[in-house]
C-alpha cells in the first residue's frame, strides 16, 4: 500500500505544472495533535482498500498532507496547542459551544489562503485533485481558499475528529460534513449547512479495532494475568504537557492499587520515555503487585481487546478506538473545548464513566470491583456509537460527489449569522 505525501511546492509556478497524470485525492490534517493525523491515515488506507470500486480510479495516488508544511510562516502545530493545557485551557474552550462561536460563523475566505498559503494554492493548480478531504479546521478552510483562488474545482469534505463541531469550520463552503452522530447534525443544522451536506459517518479510525482477537495469546504476548480484570492507563503522547494533570491524578491514585486485588493496571507511557523510567522507579520503590509499563504499542487494538477497562483523556480518536474495540471507559480529568464535548456525549449515552478527581476515580474503581457487571453496562450503551466502517463510510460520501458540477461563489472573506444553537454552555 503507497499513501504518497508531498512536500509543499513554496518554489512551484503560478501556472500549472504537468508532473504527473494520475488523478489524485488529497487528504489533509494538521499536525496538532496525533489524532487529526490518524485520521487522514485511516482514510487513506480506506481509499487504498477500495481501489477500483466505488467509482475510485485504479491508477489514483492517495496523498496525505499536512497543512503547516504548506504555511509561509513554519511553526510547530504540537508545541502551539500544548500552550493552551494549564492556565490558558478557558481561552481556548470560548471557541466551543458558547453562543458566540455557535452563532457566528465562518463560511470560508481567499484572503487568508493567498497571503499564507500560497504553496497549497500552487499544489492545486499542478495536482488538480478529484477531492480535498479534510480533518482539520485549518487544512479545511486552506482547501476552500485554494479553490476558490485557483478555479480548480474540486468538493470539499470535512471530517471533525471529535463528537462536536467547533464554529469556525468553513461552514457553507463545505460540499460534506461527516460527523459521528446525530447530535452533531444538530449543531450544524442551524448553522444553515444543508441536509444533503451532512453524513452521520462516525470518526475514522485505524482498521483492525473491530477484529477478534485471541485474548488469551495477547495477554501472554504481552506478559499479563490471565485471571484478573486488565485496565489500561492511557498516559502517554508525543508531548506531555497535555498529560501533565491527568497524570498528577494518576500518581495519586497509586497508594490505593494493591487494594485491587483481581485488577491489573497497565500504564502505558506512549513514547514518553522519561515518563516510563519515573513509573517504573515509582512502583519499584512502592513495590506493587499488580502493576505493569508497557512503552509504545504498536498492536494497540489487539491490547485493548485483551483488557476490561481503560482509564484515558477523553481525546477524539482513543474513545472512538475504545467503542470500536469494545472496551469500557472511564474518563479521567476536567476536560476542555473538544474533550468537553467528548466527556459530555460519551457520559449522555452511558457509554463511559467520568471522574473529575483520583478521589472520584477510586470511588468508581472500587463501584467496578464489587460490581464488575457495570462494564458490560458501558458496553451495551456504546453500541449506538460504534462505527467502526466510518472510513469506508466516507470514501463512499466523497466519491458520489467527485465529478458532479457546483457553483460556487468568490469572495475576500465571509461571516454570517447563524440560527440559535442546538447546543451550548
Amino acid at each position: 500500500m503507497a499513501i504518497e505525501a508531498s512536500p509543499a511546492l513554496d518554489n512551484a509556478p503560478d501556472e500549472q505544472v504537468h508532473t504527473d497524470t494520475r488523478p489524485v485525492i488529497t487528504v489533509m490534517h494538521a499536525s496538532v495533535g496525533s489524532g487529526h493525523r490518524a485520521a487522514a491515515v485511516a482514510i487513506a488506507q480506506a481509499f487504498e482498500a477500495m481501489r477500483g470500486t466505488e467509482n475510485i480510479p485504479e491508477n489514483v495516488l492517495i496523498e496525505v498532507l499536512d497543512v503547516l508544511d504548506f504555511g509561509r510562516i513554519k511553526f510547530d502545530g504540537n508545541k502551539t496547542a500544548a500552550a493552551f493545557t494549564g492556565a490558558t485551557r478557558p481561552i481556548y474552550d470560548v471557541t466551543w459551544r458558547y453562543t458566540l462561536t455557535g452563532r457566528l460563523l465562518w463560511g470560508g475566505g481567499s484572503a487568508w489562503s493567498r497571503i499564507m498559503f500560497k504553496s497549497f494554492n500552487n499544489y492545486v493548480l499542478e495536482k488538480r485533485p478529484l477531492a480535498v478531504i479534510c480533518t482539520h479546521i485549518t487544512a479545511a478552510n486552506v482547501a476552500v481558499g485554494a479553490r476558490m483562488l485557483t478555479g480548480v474545482d474540486y468538493p470539499v469534505v470535512c471530517v471533525p475528529t471529535d463528537y462536536e463541531i467547533e464554529g469556525w469550520w468553513p461552514h457553507r463552503e463545505t460540499d460534506l460534513f461527516c460527523v459521528a452522530t446525530e447530535f452533531m447534525a444538530e449543531t450544524l443544522r442551524p448553522r444553515k449547512v444543508d441536509e444533503k451536506a451532512i453524513s452521520i459517518t462516525g470518526i475514522p479510525i485505524r482498521r483492525g479495532f473491530d477484529n477478534a482477537h485471541d485474548i488469551t495469546a495477547v495477554r501472554d504476548k504481552f506478559n499479563l494475568p490471565q485471571d484478573k480484570k486488565i485496565i489500561l492507563v492511557m498516559a502517554g503522547a508525543s508531548l506531555p504537557q497535555p498529560y501533565v494533570r491527568f497524570r498528577a491524578a494518576i500518581e495519586q491514585t497509586l497508594p490505593y492499587l494493591r487494594s485491587f486485588e483481581n485488577m491489573h493496571f497497565v500504564f502505558l507511557p506512549g513514547k514518553d520515555r522519561d515518563y516510563a523510567a519515573h513509573l517504573r522507579t515509582v512502583f519499584d520503590g512502592m513495590k506493587l503487585p499488580n502493576v505493569s509499563v508497557i512503552d509504545y504499542v504498536d498492536d494497540m487494538a489487539a491490547l485493548m481487546h485483551a483488557s476490561d477497562l481503560a482509564i484515558l483523556k477523553s481525546g477524539g480518536l482513543t474513545v472512538t478506538e475504545c467503542l470500536c474495540a469494545e472496551l469500557p471507559m472511564l474518563l479521567l480529568g476536567k476536560s476542555y473545548g473538544q474533550e468537553k464535548s467528548n466527556t459530555t456525549m460519551l457520559t449522555a449515552f452511558g457509554a463511559s464513566m467520568h471522574a473529575t478527581t483520583y478521589r472520584e476515580l477510586i470511588v468508581l474503581l472500587h463501584r467496578l470491583y464489587e460490581h464488575p457487571e457495570m462494564l458490560h453496562a458501558l458496553l451495551v450503551n456504546a453500541e449506538s456509537l460504534r462505527r467502526p466502517s466510518a472510513a469506508e463510510d466516507i470514501v463512499r460520501s466523497t466519491m458520489k460527489l467527485v465529478g458532479v458540477p457546483c457553483e460556487r461563489d468568490r469572495h475576500f472573506a465571509e461571516f454570517y449569522w447563524g440560527g440559535k444553537p442546538a447546543h451550548t454552555r
